[in-house]
């Protein structure tokens, strides 16, 4: 058995990331936070202070691709910022199927919110909620992984 692998996840958007934090020994991953995206780009000092902390083995990014599997602006974007994770951190970068996977954030935002669990004010963190389901899809079935993005380190 390999030992337990600390994950970190991301969904990414235009003006924010959605981080979530996971690990394969318990198969759970749980919001972390949001990065802001500015015109300089995510704010990395942010991630670098995460990244630090949690020492993350792998990285896993949502990958956007339209309903037909095609392109789109948004999965050229969440390419780049790959690409620029495995280069900043040096760690294997694995893509997942992110569709839906923000409709299903907010299924889970309003079904907190009518549990009581979650406030309106909680709203920006919607973004980390995806990232968590990202991570938790990427858990739930190892088979189904895509290989590591190229240019990363596997």
């Amino acid at each position: 058995m390999s030992p337990p692998t600390t994950l970190l996840a991301f969904d990414v958007g235009a003006r924010r990331i959605g981080v979530a934090l996971g690990n394969t020994l318990s198969g759970s991953a749980r919001e972390l936070g949001v990065l802001d995206v500015r015109e300089s780009g995510p704010d990395w000092p942010r991630l670098d202070q995460w990244c630090k902390e949690w020492r993350p083995d792998a990285l896993v990014v949502g990958d956007p691709a339209t309903l037909d599997g095609g392109d789109q602006p948004a999965r050229q974007r969440a390419r780049g910022f790959a690409r620029e994770l495995g280069k900043r951190y040096g760690l294997p970068v694995h893509p997942v199927d992110e569709r839906s996977s923000s409709k299903e954030a907010s299924r889970r935002f309003a079904a907190g919110r009518a549990a009581g669990t979650r406030k309106r004010h909680q709203a920006e963190n919607i973004d980390a909620l995806a990232a968590v389901i990202i991570l938790e899809r990427w858990l739930a079935d190892p088979d189904s992984h895509l290989p590591p993005m190229p240019d990363a380190p596997t």
